[in-house]
């Protein structure tokens, strides 16, 4: 079994679980928290099991840091979708291991009463496909977000745009990878000792 939970980046002087969004979950919750090898500039990286993590915290996050932040939905450590939101309430989004997603993502036909029958059918092999072509499309538009994102974090970013959207279509064991990848490639300072997978 792999992670699932949410990986929360962001920037702060202070621990990002001393934010008042992080009040109200109880001590054992709080203290399963991992906290990832800061990077330089006070970034800093959470990783947190299901159950603690709400949609609307992220904006909450970044009213509280003053900065842009960014949160992964991960799954099982196969897909991840990363929310990016600056502090003017832009967001972007990305899948992390498309064909991984793509296959969660399809739409399971009504007329099925046995999904794990039609995962072995030629149907559901080209409902894939046809859902990682249309997350593929949104590629290029991901990666000039996550672009944006990092730029409007004050990271003087030399990444190039093709090199992202290489690595938003490359695969890994680990989305948790994956998403560590990303924020280097968008120029963010390496942690001196990375604690992730």
């Amino acid at each position: 079994m792999g992670f699932s939970g949410h990986l929360v980046f962001a920037r702060s002087e202070r621990p990002l679980l001393a934010a008042p969004l992080f009040d109200s979950i109880e001590q054992g919750l709080k203290d399963g928290v991992h906290e990832w090898g800061p990077r330089p500039g006070d970034w800093q990286t959470l990783q947190l099991r299901h159950g603690i993590w709400e949609d609307d915290h992220l904006f909450a996050l970044v009213e509280w840091t003053g900065a842009p932040a960014c949160v992964a939905d991960v799954s099982d450590s196969s897909i991840a979708l990363v929310t990016g939101l600056d502090t003017d309430g832009k967001r972007w989004q990305a899948w992390l291991n498309l064909d991984n997603a793509a296959a969660l993502l399809v739409e399971e036909p009504e007329d099925v009463d046995d999904m794990s029958l039609w995962l072995a059918t030629p149907e559901f092999d080209e409902a894939v496909r046809c859902k990682r072509a249309e997350l593929d499309a949104e590629v290029p538009a991901d990666a000039e977000g996550a672009l944006l994102w990092a730029s409007a974090a004050g990271i003087r970013t030399a990444a190039q745009q093709p090199r992202i959207e290489k690595l938003l279509r490359s695969q890994e064991t680990f989305a948790e990878e994956l998403f560590s990848a990303l924020l280097d490639e968008l120029g963010f300072p390496e942690a001196a000792h990375p604690s992730h997978p």
